[in-house]
């Protein structure tokens, strides 16, 4: 049977695909804006149909009719990260959450540890020989597609047909819809004199030839604006955004010093601008893989000069970084963050930044801390963390005493706040 045959038989619309689920099923969705739309309002419309199926998903865009207190008994949402849409929930404790490195969320479902019994993925158009791109969020989708009963997908011709591995053939789908919707948007965000300072910091530290992993966030934004006058960089990320397609667009960025698939940009995730999207688009340069090749501090980190910038929410004395909580209330997830801190710790010549603002509320809170809020979820270690940047400089962590620690993190942080982190640190004899 031909593909175009197979796929005239499986194309129906999104209220029938949805059929293809069963009561108990865990659904497994892209990451942000490879979440197909259609399905999952599809679903919603129809969620009482159905019994204690779950969904499964990092960082969700869209707040879909499923998301409510009233009717989780019949599907509910359990995040490996929280998003707008579901922190709410996930606050409110309507919505699981599942602690887990973003890069062993593959071996999680390849062991059924974590279940996945069906895929809603958005894809891009199929090719001649029967490929769908899932190019938007491939992350752990794919091993999800391998382990589930019903790969349901959302054709879309604004979805870029990605190269790499991430790839699902129409013999593997048991139905599919077909939507022409724009890609959902996400702008840049705010970036201010703090950001700013902050970015320069980190971008004068990262020489020519370097390998980038760069997250989402005003300051790495910042960091990308600042590294126009580089040449030679690569990339090796998670999160493929318009900042890294400005520095291609520039000439900064090659890949050629690269150790590990030189030449090539690799990623797992896509958000940005519909151009950014229009870029990925059969571009030879660029490969999406699953997040156990991108995220794995093994592979990552054979490349030489790996520079990773993460944010987080607040730090203690110690080194301790709280990035996925305020207290013991959720915000987002624990994600990628510890992964490419390892990673660049593995690299030779590597360098990892643990980036953020010295204040919270207007200058009312230091992030800088003697201990982090009681309750609050550790992100990345203090074995781990490396560099700290605020907007008043660099606290470089790594082999340091925790009184060298205490002290160096003390300087960086903003004036107003150190007399009283000094007298702390006395207290508790690390000053």
């Amino acid at each position: 049977m031909s593909v175009q045959t197979q796929y005239q038989q499986k194309r129906m619309a999104a209220a029938d695909a949805i059929r293809c689920i069963k009561n108990g099923d865990t659904i497994i969705v892209p990451s942000a804006v490879g979440e197909p739309p259609s399905l999952l309002a599809a679903l919603s419309e129809a969620r009482r149909d159905f019994r204690d199926v779950v969904i499964s998903q990092i960082l969700p865009i869209q707040k879909y009719g499923y998301l409510d207190p009233e009717t989780v008994e019949n599907v509910r949402h359990s995040a490996y990260f929280y998003g707008g849409p579901t922190r709410p929930g996930g606050q409110a404790g309507w919505v699981d959450y599942v602690p887990a490195y973003f890069s062993e969320l593959p071996d999680l479902i390849r062991r059924d540890l974590s279940p996945a019994t069906a895929v809603f993925a958005l894809v891009s158009e199929m090719d001649e020989h029967g490929y769908f791109s899932c190019s938007l969020g491939t992350d752990y989708t794919m091993e999800a597609v391998k382990k589930a009963r019903a790969v349901v997908l959302e054709v879309n011709p604004n979805v870029p047909f990605a190269y790499g591995n991430c790839h699902i053939h129409i013999s593997q789908v048991a139905a599919l819809c077909e939507s022409e919707a724009p890609v959902a948007e996400v702008g840049l965000p705010k970036i201010g004199p703090v950001q700013e300072a902050i970015g320069k910091y980190v971008a004068d530290m990262i020489p020519n030839g370097a390998t980038l992993q760069i997250g989402y966030g005003g300051i790495p934004d910042a960091v990308v604006m600042q590294l126009t006058h580089k040449h030679d960089l690569g990339v090796h990320t998670e999160m493929v955004g318009d900042g890294i397609m400005t520095l291609v667009e520039a000439g900064v960025v090659n890949n050629r010093k690269k150790n590990y698939n030189p030449g090539k940009m690799l990623a797992t995730f896509a958000l940005g601008s519909k151009k950014l999207y229009q870029f990925m688009h059969r571009n030879p340069a660029l490969e999406m893989h699953p997040v156990d090749t991108t995220n794995d501090p093994y592979l990552a980190g054979q490349n030489d000069n790996l520079h990773a910038i993460n944010a987080t929410m607040e730090i203690d004395f110690i080194g301790q970084c709280g990035s996925e909580s305020r207290g013991y209330l959720p915000y987002s997830g624990t994600g990628g963050q510890t992964d490419f801190v390892r990673s660049a710790n593995r690299s030779r010549g590597g360098k990892a930044f643990i980036v953020l603002p010295s204040t919270a509320k207007d200058d009312t809170i230091s992030r800088i801390v003697p201990t982090l809020t009681p309750g609050t979820h550790i992100s990345t270690s203090k074995n781990d963390v490396n560099y700290v940047v605020t907007e008043y400089g660099v606290a470089q962590l790594r082999g340091k005493t925790a009184k060298q620690r205490c002290e160096a993190l003390i300087g960086i942080a903003h004036p107003n706040f150190r007399d009283e982190l000094r007298e702390a640190a006395r207290k508790m004899k690390l000053l």
